[in-house]
């Protein structure tokens, strides 16, 4: 019987909780991933940080707002007042945007609990978790690949 162990990817790419918002956001992008384990100096998993995550904070960012006056768009705030707001949300940590306490799974975990529990809860990738250190991510696409090869 396959476990987590035997299918999660061991070299994870994770966040600092002190890293800043924007360090996370590239490494999702240049690494073309949804998610970051978010870990402490131990290894210890505190976190997640998604790209869901990021959107969201995005979207409380509101436009400044203004006045159109026939084909003109006037601002009534000041734009260095909104590039202060734009640099808070950008310059926030990971902490301050993470979701605390993820999901997890041990390495012992069977794939058929793996596949149950990534549907009920939604969520597309798994921490494993041993001795409350992160060892290992499982990705929808491993179990997908692990359930192909039985």
């Amino acid at each position: 019987m396959l476990t987590a162990r035997d299918i999660m990817t061991t070299e994870v790419i994770t966040a600092a909780p002190e890293s800043s918002v924007t360090e996370a956001a590239e490494l999702l992008e240049s690494h073309r991933i949804s998610g970051l384990p978010v870990v402490d100096k131990e290894g210890r998993l505190v976190g997640v940080i998604t790209q869901s995550d990021l959107v969201q904070r995005a979207r409380d960012l509101e436009l400044p707002p203004a006045i159109n006056l026939m084909d003109l768009r006037i601002f009534i705030e000041t734009p260095s007042h909104f590039r202060r707001r734009l640099e808070k949300m950008l310059g926030g940590t990971v902490k301050e945007v993470m979701t605390p306490d993820p999901i997890t799974v041990v390495p012992e975990t069977p794939l058929a609990d793996l596949a149950a529990l990534m549907d009920r809860k939604n969520v597309h990738t798994l921490p494993v978790v041993e001795r409350g250190k992160l060892v290992g991510v499982i990705g929808k696409i491993d179990l997908i690949r692990a359930l192909a090869r039985q």
